[in-house]
């Protein structure tokens, strides 16, 4: 039995990247207690005093906030409240000031608007995977240390953020549109446009929790349509897009074309290995081969990767990457930044490509290889078997022969191009993604994938959503 003061959360909430539930069923405001008293617990032990707290504008986050400040204040930690506002503005706060020692930003990311999480840095570093599931250990215990208590504050950064945002940033006036989809980006997206040159068309940057004119997740095509009507009716130059808490960036050029996660990574390796030669850049295994070749072609060293943001901005630090990106949209520049997903600051970085290298975003996405290729296919499977399904596709795969990458899952190379096969950490779905220069290579493919998965009783059947 859990004693009384300890907590058990649902076992579905502690995942692979961060916390997420729905709240009332799977999360709520005792979960959000409970992560301030385990994450303050553990800062303390190792010496640390202020934790930086932020939160999206989902209904239920001002709730769920309060909660976690009066755990990590129960913890003996001090919580600077910064107040309302996209991840990237917490992550912000917890790089650049030098009192704050971890930081907690309380989203649903990308979900529907039932959904709310945690996302967390320790330290200067990624908080995950094991991190995660040793804060449910010690909740489940009561491993909580009670000092004195600490105390809260708040301070507006968005200011500072703002500032920051704007370095580098060149005189130059392209005409742009920006897309918030009403989620926490907003408010930084009006007044960071009120300070740049050049023309720009804002949509949905009001704060609304119920995302009423479309779902925040810019991988989802469907969701930029209202972009590429205005980029179309005001003939603007190209236009960005952004999830529900700011840290995924979506794209699309003048002729309407999306600039996919991997495309845009192929724009900001061009521009930044003009000015750091044969540097790392680092990509998730689901993206192209064109970017891996586009890499290697400008002289940089083209590193593939796991998927997850978390597991990319450690493999950063390992490497001493100063740029890396997901299919997802999650874009991370050290280089001249911090070295974390940031989708506004993203934006600014695409304007300073556009304008270094002398060629508009609409020529760079023109000036890419027509690959065909699926989009992230998701399918459900058993969690106790969606591991198992991988090791036997390697193994199979090891026997004949096959040209396989293991990073993440299999990923294939074929004559006809590519195809992965990989579970997810966050969902009991297996991931599916393939690549070929021909329709006909890409059915050939597909095939492939399909012809794995009946090997181990599975069929590829209805997608999933994320």
């Amino acid at each position: 039995m859990p004693s009384p003061q300890s907590h058990i959360f649902h076992p579905t909430s502690l995942r692979e990247y961060d916390i997420r539930g729905i709240v009332g069923q799977t999360l709520d405001d005792k979960d959000a207690y409970a992560i301030g008293r385990s994450f303050g617990t553990l800062l303390g032990r190792t010496g640390g005093k202020c934790v930086a707290v932020g939160y999206d504008g989902r209904l239920s986050s001002p709730i769920l906030e309060e909660a976690l400040v009066r755990g990590l204040n129960d913890s003996g930690i001090d919580a600077l409240r910064i107040g309302m506002g996209p991840t990237p503005m917490l992550y912000y706060a917890e790089a650049s000031l030098d009192h704050v020692d971890g930081g907690i930003e309380i989203t649903g990311s990308h979900n529907p608007p039932d959904y709310n999480g945690f996302k967390m840095v320790f330290q200067g570093r990624p908080f995950f995977g094991a991190d995660i599931q040793r804060l449910g250990h010690m909740a489940a215990a009561g491993d909580w240390d009670s000092p004195a208590p600490g105390s809260a504050s708040s301070y507006d950064i968005m200011d500072d953020y703002v500032e920051r945002l704007l370095h580098g940033l060149p005189d130059c006036g392209f005409r742009i549109g920006w897309d918030a989809g009403n989620g926490a980006a907003g408010p930084v997206i009006e007044r960071l446009v009120k300070k740049m040159p050049g023309e720009h068309h804002l949509l949905f940057v009001d704060v609304d929790g119920q995302f009423p004119n479309h779902h925040p997740d810019p991988t989802d095509e469907a969701t930029l349509d209202d972009l590429k009507r205005l980029v179309a009716e005001k003939k603007l130059d190209f236009g960005v897009a952004f999830d529900g808490d700011g840290d995924r960036i979506g794209a699309i050029d003048s002729m309407g074309r999306v600039i996919w996660g991997d495309q845009l990574l192929q724009i900001y390796a061009e521009h930044l290995l003009s000015d750091m030669p044969g540097a790392t850049i680092i990509a998730d295994v689901k993206a192209s081969q064109a970017l891996y070749d586009r890499i290697a072609e400008l002289g940089g060293k083209p590193l593939m990767w796991k998927t997850g943001h978390s597991l990319i901005k450690s493999k950063m630090k390992e490497t001493g990457s100063p740029l890396a990106g997901e299919m997802s949209g999650h874009v991370f520049f050290k280089h001249d930044y911090y070295g974390f997903d940031d989708a506004i600051y993203a934006a600014l970085r695409l304007i300073r490509a556009s304008a270094d290298l002398g060629k508009s975003v609409t020529q760079m996405r023109s000036e890419m290889p027509e690959m065909i290729n699926t989009p992230e296919m998701r399918f459900q499977v058993d969690e106790s078997r969606k591991f198992a399904v991988i090791d036997e596709v390697l193994a199979r795969l090891s026997a004949e022969g096959a040209d396989v990458n293991d990073t993440d899952g299999a990923r294939v190379n074929t004559d006809d191009g590519w195809w992965l096969l990989r579970a997810s950490n966050t969902q009991d779905v297996l991931v599916a993604r393939a690549e070929a220069s021909s329709e006909a290579g890409l059915e050939r493919l597909m095939a492939q994938i399909d012809a794995q998965l009946a090997a181990s009783g599975l069929e590829r059947g209805e997608t999933v959503g994320h």
